[in-house]
This record gives C-alpha cells, structure tokens and sequence, in this order.
C-alpha cells in the first residue's frame, strides 16, 4: 500500500516536472526545472559503470589535494607572522580551490554527490540498495586519491621548501581536536552546504556565478571549520603519518563521524527538503 502511495506520488512530481519544460523559459530556473536537472544527473551517475564511478572520484580525491596543498603553504607563509588562530581563518581564503577544480571539472566527489545521489531514490527512479553501493564506490575512491596525494603533497612541501611536516601535525590535529558530537553535527552543517552548492550550481547558467558559489560556500566551510570529510581525510591521514597525537583509532573514527554528518546533511536538509518542498505545492 504505502509503496503503491510511493509510487502514484512519484509519478504526479515526474508529470509536474515535464508540464514545467512546456511553459517556456525564464530569466531564472524553477524549483521545478533545478530539482528535474538534478534528478536526471543523478541518474546518469547510477547509469555509469562501476569502474568509471571509481576513476571518477579517485580524480576528485586527487583535485581536492590542492586545496591541502595551498593550506599548508599559506600556514607556513603566515607562521611566526601573524598569530596561529588568525591563520586558520586566513587559510578560507585558498581552501576553495580544490572544490573548483572538482566541481568545474565534473570528478565526482561525495560530498557534492550526496544529495544529488539521493534525489533518484526518494522519486522512485533508484533504490537505497543501489544508492549505499554507489556512495561505497564514491567514497573510496575520494579516500584512495586523498591518500595518495596526501603522500604526495606531504613529500613536494618538503623538497620545495614550502612548509614542514610541523606544518601537516597542526592543520591535522586541529582537525580531530574536537568531541565525536561537536564533529558530527559540525559535518552535518558541512553536508548541508555542499547539498545547498550543488544546488546552487544546478540554478545558475554561468561558469562565473558557478565558481562565485563554490568559492563563497567552501570559504565558510573554511572559515568557520566545518568538518568535510573528504578534505579533511587528507588533513588527517597526512598529519597521523607525522603526529605522535593523531592514532589510528582518532583517525578512523573521526573519518567515520565526519562521513556519516556529511552524508546526513546532505540528503535530509537538501535532497529531502527540497524533493518535499516541491512535493507539497504539487496538488496531489
């Protein structure tokens, strides 16, 4: 009963979303127009093979190191400088890099994936199963890439003078010196953004206005220090491989906590938010 409910709503939200495409274009995108391009961008990700979800997000992984690496060579700039608390604000102001690289560049990375992966499944189009099994696919390869280019940038500050590996100890220990709940509902926050940039991306019509958004969204996250676990897997990983204070134990749990905000951030206060809100003006 309640599937067929499921269903019969479903079908009512795909023919409002189609009777949209009809009524002409608009300066603006509609919630409608937004939440369709959404959905079908979903889809072509479930519809790509496993092997290319995989390279996909490793590469995302791999972009988002630049954003580590203008980190820690902004930190090491800065230091004895002006005081410690100052730079960890200063650094928002390169941390965006590497979601514009990723997001511009179409890598698949699962914070920015989150919500749009959840879209397919809440109208019926894809089901929970297939959305655990991809968002598995999608965060290891995030993690495999995070942790070769963790290694890489690690090594590269190094050999260029750019920074030190006290350097990797601070941004990664200031990245778990928190409680596991302040971690998660900080996460949760985290996902909500990145759920609100892709949709955002989605609205907009100009590479401009795009960048204009990651930019301003990954600079709170940066300012404000969010925790997203993808960036962060990199903090971490590179910082326990020269910190004495960061266990494997604090690593992994603090990844897993991480994660898990992320993914509830992204798919309860943007993808299913959303889907109602569009749900509900619909007369069913």
């Amino acid at each position: 009963m309640e599937n067929n409910q499921k269903n019969e709503e479903s079908k009512k939200v795909n023919k409002e979303l189609d009777s949209q495409d009809s009524q002409g274009k608009t300066m603006t995108k509609t919630h409608g127009e937004i939440l369709k391009e959404q959905i079908i961008e979903g889809c072509e990700t479930y519809d790509r093979s496993k092997s290319s979800i995989l390279l996909s997000s490793f590469t995302a992984g791999l972009e988002i190191g630049f954003s580590f690496l203008m980190l820690c060579s902004l930190f090491s700039f800065l230091e004895g400088k002006v005081a410690e608390e100052t730079i960890f604000k200063l650094i928002a102001l390169v941390y965006p890099l590497g979601f514009i690289l990723v997001v511009l560049g179409k890598s698949i990375l699962f914070t920015e994936q989150t919500s749009l992966l959840a879209l397919p499944v809440l109208n019926n189009r894809r089901s929970f199963w297939s959305l655990f099994q991809i968002w598995g696919v999608v965060i290891l390869g995030n993690l495999a890439g995070g942790m070769l280019i963790a290694l890489t940038v690690s090594w590269l500050g190094s050999g260029l003078n750019l920074f030190e590996a006290e350097v990797i100890a601070k941004i990664g220990e200031h990245f778990v010196d928190y409680d596991i709940l302040t971690i998660f509902l900080s996460a949760i926050m985290a996902g909500w953004l990145m759920g609100l940039l892709s949709w955002l991306v989605t609205s907009s019509k100009e590479t401009t206005a795009e960048i204009l958004i990651i930019y301003l969204i990954t600079a709170v996250m940066g300012f404000t220090g969010l925790h997203h676990s993808i960036i962060g897997h990199i903090e971490i990983f590179a910082g326990m491989l020269v910190s004495d204070k960061i266990a494997f134990l604090v690593y992994l749990k603090t990844l897993v906590t991480a994660l898990a905000g992320n993914a509830v951030g992204a798919t309860v206060f943007v993808a299913l938010l959303k889907y109602r809100a569009f749900v509900f003006n619909i007369k069913m």
